[in-house]
């Protein structure tokens, strides 16, 4: 799953992907993968292509919040989570701060 969302992130052109492997330190997902939309419509365009195509891939039961306003738009795919933000949104949230206590589990994609 991790593959497929990395590569649609890829072809959307989503900037600034960082993926941070959760295996062994969190509960809640295997991976987290943080990204960046240039606007409000290429944060809502990335998490909509990314939902259809977990949909296509039989990974249909992801849920999904923020995605009527597009700043900050959250995909629950069960192993994995995803933010999509805009830039100015993600700088003052910072949450890859949160998850760098370890900064061994944290890789720049």
């Amino acid at each position: 799953m991790e593959e497929l969302i990395l590569n649609r992130l890829d072809d959307d052109q989503a900037q600034d992907v960082v993926f941070i492997d959760l295996k062994g330190k969190s509960a809640m997902a295997d991976g987290l993968i943080v990204a960046s939309g240039r606007s409000h419509r290429h944060v809502g365009a990335i998490a909509d292509h990314l939902l259809r195509s977990l949909k296509e891939h039989g990974y249909g039961r992801a849920r999904v919040e923020g995605l009527p306003h597009c700043d900050w738009v959250l995909i629950d795919a069960g192993d994995v989570i995803v933010h999509v933000f805009r830039p100015e949104v993600r700088a003052f949230y910072n949450i890859e701060k949160i998850w760098s206590v370890d900064s061994g589990h944290r890789a720049a994609v």
